[in-house]
C-alpha cells in the first residue's frame, strides 16, 4: 500500500498525503470532495493516470481522513439549510491555502490539478488565488457557488440529512443506499463489492471514528465562500470542465456555469454519468484529463 505521509503547514494544519507514479513524471494533484478522504479516488483511476506517466499526489483535505480535525464549532442543520455559516469558520480559500502549503512542502512547481465536487471548488480557488501552482485545471461535477445553479436535488438533501452511521455495517449500508440515488444504476453502475471494501477501508483508516462535524464544517466552508463566479473569471490555467448530464448531487447547470465563467474553458458533459466515478466512466475521465494535460503541455510548465 502506498505510504501515508504528512506535511505540517505554517498555520498548524497537518495534511496527510500520498504520492505515487514515476518520479520524473508531470505531477497531477487530486483533490477529493465533501467528506471524502484520499482513498476515494478509485484504484483504477490512479493506476490509469500513473500508467499515462503522471506522478499522482492525493491528499486528505482538512477535517477528512488523517489530516487535522478542526476543533471549531460546526454549523447545525438549520444553519446548513439556511446557508448561514458559523462566523469565523474556515472557507474554500483556507482549504486552497492548505493545498498551496502542501505543494510548497513538496517543492512542487506548477502542477496539473483535478478536483471533484467540493474538491473542484477548492481546485478552482487554488487556480484563481495561487495561479503559480496550477499548470492545468480539471473540474469534475463541481459548481461556482452561485445558488441559482448546481444545487442538489431535494431528494438528495433528504438522504444527506440522516444521522451519521454508528457502525461500519451501517456506514456501508448508508453509502450503498446514497450511491443508488446519486450514482447511475443503468449507464454506469457501481461495483458494490468495491464500494463495500472502500467504505470498510475508510472506516478502518479513521479508526472507527467518523467525523460528521468535519463534514458540517466543510459544508460551511462552501457556503461561507458564496458565489465565486467573478473570481473564476481570473483563472488563466487551461481548464477542462467535466460533468454528468443527470447529476443529482450537483445539478449539471453547475458545470455549465463553471465553464462559462472560466475564460477559454472546455466543457464536456457525459451522457448517463451522475455523481460517482463508476468503473464504466473512469477510463473516459482519465483519457479526457490526460489528453487535456498533454495538449496543453508547455502552456504553463
Amino acid at each position: 500500500m502506498t505510504e501515508d505521509r504528512f506535511a505540517e503547514l505554517s498555520g498548524g494544519t497537518r495534511i496527510c498525503y500520498r504520492v505515487e507514479g514515476p518520479q520524473d513524471g508531470p505531477a497531477l494533484l487530486l483533490v477529493a470532495g465533501l467528506g471524502l478522504d484520499l482513498t476515494s479516488w478509485p484504484r483504477r483511476m490512479v493506476d490509469g493516470f500513473t500508467g499515462r506517466g503522471l506522478r499522482v499526489i492525493r491528499l486528505d483535505n482538512r477535517d477528512t481522513g488523517r489530516s487535522t480535525r478542526v476543533r471549531a464549532r460546526p454549523p447545525g442543520m438549520l444553519r446548513q439549510l439556511l446557508a448561514r455559516p458559523v462566523p469565523g469558520a474556515y472557507d474554500l480559500g483556507d482549504m486552497a491555502a492548505d493545498v498551496d502549503g502542501l505543494l510548497g512542502h513538496l517543492g512542487a512547481g506548477p502542477v496539473h490539478v483535478l478536483g471533484m465536487s467540493m474538491g473542484g471548488m477548492i481546485a478552482q480557488t487554488l487556480a484563481a488565488r495561487h495561479p503559480h501552482r496550477v499548470a492545468t485545471l480539471t473540474s469534475v461535477f463541481s459548481t461556482t457557488g452561485d445558488r441559482r445553479v448546481g444545487q442538489p436535488a431535494r431528494s438528495t438533501l433528504l438522504r444527506m440529512a440522516k444521522r451519521p452511521a454508528r457502525t461500519v455495517d451501517e456506514a456501508v449500508d448508508r453509502h450503498l443506499s446514497l450511491l443508488r440515488h446519486i450514482g447511475s444504476t443503468t449507464d454506469f453502475p457501481p461495483d458494490e463489492a468495491l464500494e463495500r471494501a472502500w467504505v470498510t477501508g475508510v472506516w478502518d483508516r479513521a479508526e472507527g471514528r467518523p467525523n460528521p462535524a468535519g463534514v458540517a464544517r466543510q459544508i460551511g466552508a462552501i457556503q461561507a465562500s458564496g458565489d465565486r463566479t467573478a473570481e473564476l473569471r481570473s483563472i488563466t490555467a487551461p481548464t477542462l470542465v467535466i460533468h454528468g448530464d443527470t447529476d443529482r448531487m450537483v445539478h449539471p447547470s453547475g458545470g455549465r456555469a463553471t465553464a462559462a465563467a472560466i475564460p477559454g474553458a472546455r466543457h464536456v458533459e457525459i451522457a448517463g454519468m451522475r455523481h460517482h466515478f463508476a468503473p464504466g466512466v473512469i477510463d473516459r475521465v482519465v483519457d479526457l484529463t490526460a489528453d487535456h494535460i498533454t495538449t496543453t503541455a508547455g502552456v504553463r510548465e
